[in-house]
């Protein structure tokens, strides 16, 4: 989506009276928590009983995931191995590549990366409007988005009118969304940084899907509002699991619903301060997203290659689909090995195809060790 400066009069969620008042059905709500926290605490036993060496390598997929997919939900792709090779060298991690190969890219990975970074390992650490300035800058650190000047590291001014997301081609653009007025940015912003750090009432990924809608309506900055807003709500996960390593990525699963994702934050945006339906979409997408981290330990804990080609490990399946590296590739429920996770790890043409010890499968129908990108459809 791209962002628009036309008048326009329509009636947001910013601009009912009790705004920023959200209710929510905590009944509603219940089985949902449940059901992450539940998996959260799975995910933690399971990673608890790696090695430190592992929950690095673990840690390190699971944030270039994050950081890859963040900006892909823009539509903006950045290089796998300049992401990855920017994100081992901040940690301080050997990945076993030439890590010099990447010591000039580009400021813009370097940003996003820090962004993520900072977001996730300094969670208890005040977020501030400096705070936020500097994330927003490390985000744009030409000055530009695309060939566009704008503000950075400031709150937008709207010279050109209030801030619009649209989508369409010109002159028959979608309005999906406007902004509150620049001028009461301070004040709304303001009163959101209070709320964000005053102390959690009920629990906190009720918190954290608040913070996550809340940034993102008052789309505060010329560009950049989405990935800043999805680093705050990583903040507040992180806070509220109380753990700066990731063993998950939530922009991917955001990523993988992308659609849903913009179909939720319209609607909220567009209708009361009642927003159970989006906390009940976001504590579900937030689930998938946990549970499709056991891929994650599968290709850490079993296959130490996973870390060295920085590939995303995906459940793997008899049929595997037509689409390479997307995600789950689907295939027959019956064939499904849950237990022995048959797995792929994708790193596009550094991919390789492992299965467990004694399983057998016959080259033409479906072969193994084919990389992704011969794989589809084969």
């Amino acid at each position: 989506m791209r962002h628009h400066h036309p008048a326009r009069t329509c009636r947001y969620i910013w601009q009912l009276p009790d705004w920023p008042r959200f209710t929510f059905d905590a009944t509603a709500l219940a089985a949902p928590l449940a059901q992450v926290h539940r998996a959260q605490g799975m995910l933690a036993g399971r990673m608890g009983e790696l090695g430190m060496a592992q929950r690095d390598q673990a840690n390190l997929q699971v944030l270039t995931q994050e950081v890859i997919t963040t900006s892909a939900i823009e539509g903006e792709r950045l290089d796998l191995d300049a992401v990855r090779s920017s994100v081992a060298r901040k940690l301080g991690l050997d990945i076993g590549a030439n890590l010099e190969e990447f010591a000039a890219s580009d400021r813009h990975v370097d940003g996003v990366v820090d962004v993520v970074l900072d977001a996730t390992r300094n969670f208890d650490q005040a977020l501030t409007p400096e705070r936020l300035f500097g994330w927003h800058a490390a985000l744009f650190p030409t000055g530009y988005s695309g060939r566009m000047r704008i503000t950075v590291a400031a709150w937008r001014l709207d010279a050109s009118g209030p801030m619009q997301v649209v989508s369409g081609p010109v002159g028959r653009e979608k309005v999906h969304f406007q902004a509150p007025p620049a001028a009461t940015l301070p004040a709304l912003t303001g009163a959101f940084f209070d709320w964000f750090e005053a102390a959690p009432v009920g629990d906190t990924l009720i918190k954290a899907g608040l913070a996550h809608l809340w940034l993102v309506t008052l789309h505060p900055f010329d560009d950049g509002n989405g990935r800043l807003s999805r680093a705050v709500g990583d903040m507040a996960l992180a806070r509220a699991e109380g753990n700066s390593q990731r063993f998950y990525s939530f922009s991917a699963q955001i990523q993988r619903e992308r659609k849903d994702y913009y179909d939720q934050l319209e609607a909220t945006q567009k209708g009361p301060l009642d927003v159970t339906p989006w906390l009940s979409w976001f504590l579900g997408c937030l689930l998938r997203a946990v549970q499709g981290a056991d891929a994650t330990l599968v290709g850490v804990g079993q296959s130490p290659v996973l870390a060295a080609l920085g590939g995303h490990a995906h459940e793997y399946t008899a049929n595997a689909g037509a689409e390479p590296c997307a995600g789950r590739h689907g295939g027959q429920a019956d064939q499904r090995q849950m237990g022995s996770h048959w797995q792929m790890l994708c790193g596009h043409c550094a991919a390789r195809h492992q299965r467990p010890a004694g399983a057998r499968r016959a080259a033409q129908t479906g072969g193994w060790g084919k990389e992704c990108g011969v794989y589809a459809g084969n």
